[in-house]
């Protein structure tokens, strides 16, 4: 029988308050600089074609792209509020699974403050992405696997199936969690939780949820484990060599410190004996992220749920006045290169160097417009009487959905790519026989267009040098074939 463990602390919602207020304000008011990433801009295309599924990914972030730029206006500020009210709930679940595991209201605010503050964490805070939304459901799913653990009440298994359903609908990498949680249980217990039929309502609650997502991707052949495979053969390597060293560096290695503490502590401390399940999640975790070639950050929200049980251990060494000190001085300099560096802080013009070296998504936020009104000035270029029946082609989704947003701005017409789902969104008419404008190369080195010469480079105007940068502006007299015909060789899964 499971025994059931009581905590007599309450959240300490003064101290977690502030922490979640001061990360809100500083999420909000650089949430208008700099501009777009190119995964927002894929969101708010994709949020514009609801359905209960994509090439790459779930429903639930474009739908919240949808319902934020609805409300708040297609701008970064309106589509990052959905993203800021996400990161301020997930370090708040942070100082709740610290409570959970009978921290203190020092140990809860210190918990969220860690967690708010690492490098990783902020960079991803201040834009949406599905890791924004997977940050929060990772962390809710550790908290009520923690409270199922320490109480024994079965009724938690209905919160878990339904909180397991929601991250199916997000991001599948909610299951590398559920399988390191399912090895800790039935290896370390306690596995009375696993002896009744709330488990198995909890069951039926994530099938009903993920069932129509599942559905979509049968009858479009699992576009999304395509796009899986694909990640692990071009990165797999790679990954693999940088996944140990990036775990130490996510959260800066002050935070790294703090949840390799907790960690330690799950495993030797005999009053969270009942969480060891958590430990034990991670290593399997890591291995099978080893295995397929993940990439190193799909282990980060893990991370941030061991940080709680490190916090009390780590503020016990630092009662020592000197190592308080030298702590801090790191603390203060690792906090301060995770605001530079993940957040729209220095000028854009600024980036090149150290800044993209440690954290290239900034650049990815610069240089949309300039490359939409780089593509409107080779466009003039097509006789008037032809635009009507020409094409804009990207090689990527990112120029396509920057065309898409800024566009009508340089009467434009809407843009194609084969890339992700904006090949699913169909290809032109066949009655388009004018000009293809092909931003990148892709696909004019192939067999597929005629007449192609590359008339301008992209240039973002100062000098950045982001993925887009002196990206090939092509003008093609015409396709070799009708657009139905060479659509299905245009498609790229990555």
């Amino acid at each position: 029988m499971t025994h059931k463990v009581m905590t007599t602390q309450t959240l300490a919602w003064r101290q977690v308050g502030l922490v979640a207020a001061v990360q809100l304000v500083v999420l909000t008011a650089l949430s208008g600089r700099y501009g777009f990433h190119r995964d927002e801009l894929y969101f708010v295309a994709a949020g514009k074609h609801l359905d209960w599924g994509y090439t790459d990914q779930p429903p639930i972030t474009p739908s919240l792209a949808r319902l934020s730029t609805s409300i708040f206006g297609e701008t970064p500020f309106g589509l990052r509020i959905v993203a800021t009210l996400a990161a301020v709930a997930t370090i708040i679940v942070i100082a709740y699974v610290a409570r959970e595991l009978g921290g203190n209201s020092t140990v809860q605010w210190v918990s969220s403050a860690v967690a708010a503050l690492g490098p990783f964490v902020v960079a991803v805070s201040h834009m949406l992405s599905t890791t924004t939304i997977d940050m929060l459901i990772w962390s809710l799913l550790g908290l009520f696997v923690l409270r199922l653990l320490r109480t024994g009440d079965g009724r938690w298994w209905v919160a878990i199936g339904a909180v397991i359903g929601i991250g199916m609908a997000n991001k599948w990498l909610i299951l590398l969690l559920v399988f390191g949680l399912t090895v800790g249980v039935l290896t370390f217990g306690p596995r009375a939780v696993l002896r009744t039929w709330w488990l198995a309502a909890g069951v039926g609650v994530a099938l009903v949820i993920v069932a129509p997502i599942m559905v979509w991707q049968a009858a479009n052949e699992f576009p999304m484990l395509t796009v899986a495979s694909g990640i692990s053969e071009d990165d797999g390597g790679e990954n693999r060599i940088l996944f140990v060293p990036m775990q130490l560096v996510y959260l800066t290695p002050v935070g790294a410190a703090v949840w390799i503490t907790g960690l330690v502590r799950l495993w030797r401390d005999p009053s969270l004996r009942w969480a060891r399940a958590l430990a034990a999640s991670y290593p399997v975790v890591c291995v099978v992220l080893l295995v397929v070639g993940g990439k190193p950050y799909y282990s980060i929200p893990l991370l941030l749920l061991l940080i709680p049980a490190g916090v009390q251990p780590v503020l016990n060494w630092l009662r020592n006045g000197l190592r308080r000190s030298v702590v801090g001085v790191l603390a203060a300099t690792s906090v301060t290169l995770a605001l530079l560096t993940g957040l729209p802080a220095l000028p854009p013009s600024s980036l090149n160097g150290p800044v993209l070296a440690i954290n290239k998504e900034q650049g990815e936020q610069v240089g949309w417009p300039e490359l939409t009104s780089n593509v409107a000035r080779v466009w003039t270029q097509i006789p008037a009487e032809r635009r009507a029946t020409s094409v804009i082609f990207t090689s990527n989704y990112g120029q396509a959905g920057a065309i898409e947003h800024f566009g009508p701005r340089h009467t434009l017409p809407q843009p194609h790519s084969g890339h992700m789902s904006y090949w699913d969104w169909g290809p032109p008419s066949d009655s388009m026989t004018g000009a293809v404008l092909v931003v990148g190369g892709q696909p004019t080195q192939s067999s597929l267009l005629a007449g192609c010469r590359v008339v301008e480079e992209n240039d973002n105007g100062i000098g950045l040098q982001n993925e887009e940068q002196g990206t090939p502006i092509t003008l093609c007299d015409r396709t070799t074939a009708p657009w139905s015909v060479i659509w299905p060789q245009l498609r790229r899964f990555y």
